[in-house]
């Protein structure tokens, strides 16, 4: 999921790849990163968009597609859950010199 973050992985597709089952995946995936493989893929999205942003040059269409979104609403909704904020206001933030806006940590 590294090497093609724009992939629309699957937990199936995932575990395939691994060679497990994907009840199998899935379980030993969360214990050994903490989350369940969907999510986890969708952070490290999050993180290459703002990422992106943070270069000034794409625009969050450009960051949409280099992830694998196919519509900026769409990528809209999932950056503003993972970080609290639109990927124009983090974009905003950022280029004011503030530090980029973090979604307070969520307890266990």
């Amino acid at each position: 999921m590294h090497r093609d973050v724009a992939h629309p992985w699957s937990v199936e597709a995932l575990a395939g790849v691994a060679g497990m089952s994907r009840s199998a995946f899935a379980l030993r995936f969360k214990e050994l990163v903490g989350a369940p493989p969907l999510e986890y893929l969708t952070r490290w999205r999050m993180y290459k968009v703002g990422c992106e942003l943070r270069g000034g040059t794409a625009s969050v269409a450009d960051a949409a597609a280099l992830v694998g979104y196919e519509s900026v609403g769409a990528l809209n909704r999932a950056f503003q859950r993972v970080h609290g904020v639109t990927p124009a206001a983090f974009r905003r933030a950022v280029a004011a010199g503030e530090p980029a806006p973090r979604r307070a940590a969520r307890s266990a």
